[in-house]
């Protein structure tokens, strides 16, 4: 059940790096190395310093958040347990549940943070409110 979602069902995934000395390439196939079908990819870019992204849940949607470049944090919170990844290294993704509140800080000088999810856009699926996030969640 989605309401049972739990940080710990999150985790980093270590991608495909396949090094070459002209520089290193990384592939991302959805349903091989993720665990769903990407049918969406966006990015941020140009985060303030001190600025922060997210501040939200998903009811269904699935996402790998990769550090394309530069290091940010990404905050996880089940409801009821919380914990810090610091995304670094663009073979490395975060594997975000539907379930999970997340936020994005802590972004250094030109990080882009490359975002694969599992759904179109639907504003329908977002929890932007943590008293709604408590009441999905049922705590």
């Amino acid at each position: 059940m989605i309401t049972e979602s739990t940080i710990y069902n999150c985790g980093v995934i270590e991608l495909n790096k396949i090094h070459n000395r002209s520089g290193n390439i990384t592939t991302v196939e959805g349903n091989l190395n993720i665990p769903f079908n990407i049918e969406r990819v966006y990015y941020l870019y140009d985060v303030p310093s001190g600025g922060e992204r997210g501040g939200h849940a998903h009811r269904e949607l699935h996402q790998l958040i990769v550090a394309a470049s530069g290091c940010f944090d990404v905050v996880l919170d089940d409801g009821r347990n919380k914990k810090v990844v610091e995304l670094n290294r663009p073979n490395y993704g975060l594997l975000v549940v539907p379930g999970i509140w997340r936020e994005l800080i802590n972004f250094s000088s030109g990080a882009i943070c490359l975002v694969l999810a599992s759904q179109k856009y639907s504003e329908t699926d977002y929890i932007r409110e943590y008293i709604e996030f408590s009441k999905f969640k049922k705590l």
